[in-house]
């Protein structure tokens, strides 16, 4: 019998992609999403300013329900913020398409199996259902489906500021004074960066974006001190391709932000990687290597944007096959990992490079690419839209590509016996 529910774990924009492509191709979606309201993971920050303009952040399926609705597309070239993309796409189609009723709020999934399958367990596993548990109104509830889309983010799960991937120590500790990814820093948070001496770690989007942030900040705070923390030694990677770069926004971002640190702007430290955080009173000395060094810096706050990490704690009772260093499925993992693949730009993928062995279950969205950084919304579309023909058994759309992603215009690492124009042509 063909499947006929598809749960999916995740109500942010790809996760309600799958549940449009889903209907689309005649199947019964089952949404579980943790927060109270749709896109709860872009709540969190809602006041960035995105580099994707809308005409790569609207799903081709999730707009026709939209339409159904009376929807108003945005113009292509505008910049949302992440709350604007809540406002005029995610939330009209989580709660004004038929879409809404296919979606369990306040719902965290805790676990997911097979019915009476362990994972020992191997003959006829493929024909039973899904058992996925979630907590909803303080009860643990259990629901069944035919296949499973883990499109479960990995927002809530940031990397710590230890240089070896463990927490600093005296990380815990420091908990009030440190602040995870990009906080909204003139806004909500202004009070608590203003003036102070903020340092930032990490050499990504994020922690490009909360120096920005902070410098602006500084204009109305001047005494606001602002120190990188940088863990290479080479800090031009975070430059990205300025012009190269077919994203304008993100190409523009990376070049300002190198002008500032060409022009002095900004106090760097290269070459810091931090293993202890000691909280003196209202300060934290922040070290990096062993205490003998002796190398440390003072600040007031510390913001730690190095990026996140998966969560495979509530499906660890399914078959899974990840890449032991990007934690991504392994057929990804040569196209996304930096130590191999060294351009920002992934060639389109979708259900055979996020099969599991485990018959039915698929990893989708962020969550898919592991550790690895650069995802954008457009590559979850293609994804789901993949993942979705699979299913029905269309494996000729499943191959097929629907999607030219834009180029970043710069190659991040070196590859043995490769070239630039090689590798970035993949």
């Amino acid at each position: 019998m063909k499947p006929q529910i598809v749960a999916i774990i995740g109500a942010g924009p790809v996760g309600l992609a799958a549940g449009a492509q889903a209907l689309e191709r005649g199947l019964t979606p089952v949404i579980f999403e943790q927060g109270n309201e749709v896109a709860h993971a872009i709540r969190q920050w809602q006041h960035v300013k995105m580099f994707s303009p809308w005409e790569f952040n609207i799903d081709t399926a999730a707009e026709k329900l939209l339409n159904n609705a009376g929807w108003d597309r945005p113009d292509d070239d505008e910049l949302p913020t992440g709350g604007e993309l809540i406002e005029r796409y995610i939330e009209p189609l989580g709660t004004q398409t038929i879409l809404k009723q296919y979606i369990k709020l306040s719902a965290r999934v805790t676990a997911i199996s097979r019915v009476d399958f362990d994972k020992l367990k191997t003959e006829g596993r493929e024909k039973a259902k899904f058992e996925i548990r979630y907590t909803q109104d303080n009860r643990q509830r259990v629901a069944l489906a035919d296949v499973v889309i883990d499109i479960s983010g990995t927002w809530f799960t940031p990397n710590p500021a230890g240089s070896n991937g463990l927490p600093a120590f005296g990380e815990p500790e420091a908990a009030e004074h440190i602040s995870y990814v990009m906080p909204d820093v003139l806004n909500k948070k202004r009070e608590q960066f203003a003036n102070k001496r903020v340092a930032v770690l990490g050499g990504g989007h994020s922690a490009v974006g909360t120096i920005l942030d902070l410098i602006t900040l500084k204009e109305g705070a001047p005494d606001t001190d602002i120190t990188w923390l940088v863990r290479g030694e080479d800090t031009s990677r975070s430059f990205g391709g300025g012009d190269n770069d077919q994203i304008k926004a993100r190409g523009s971002l990376g070049t300002k932000f190198k002008h500032l640190v060409e022009g002095g702007k900004i106090s760097i430290k290269s070459g810091f990687h931090l293993s202890q955080i000691e909280q003196q009173k209202n300060t934290l000395k922040i070290s990096s290597g062993t205490v003998t060094d002796n190398n440390y810096i003072m600040a007031d706050e510390l913001v730690v944007a190095t990026g996140f990490r998966p969560d495979y704690s509530f499906v660890s009772e399914l078959r899974l096959e990840l890449d032991p260093a990007t934690e991504c499925p392994p057929i990804l993992a040569p196209l996304i990992d930096p130590n191999v693949h060294s351009c920002g730009t992934v060639r389109p993928h979708g259900a055979r490079e996020l099969a599991q062995p485990e018959p039915g279950f698929y990893i989708a969205g962020m969550k898919s690419y592991g550790r690895a950084p650069t995802f954008l919304m457009i590559t979850g579309y293609e994804q789901v839209r993949s993942i979705i023909a699979d299913i029905v058994g269309d494996k000729e759309g499943a191959a097929r590509v629907e999607l030219v992603l834009p180029e970043t215009g710069v190659c991040s690492a070196p590859l043995d016996n490769d070239t630039e124009e090689e590798c970035c042509s993949n």
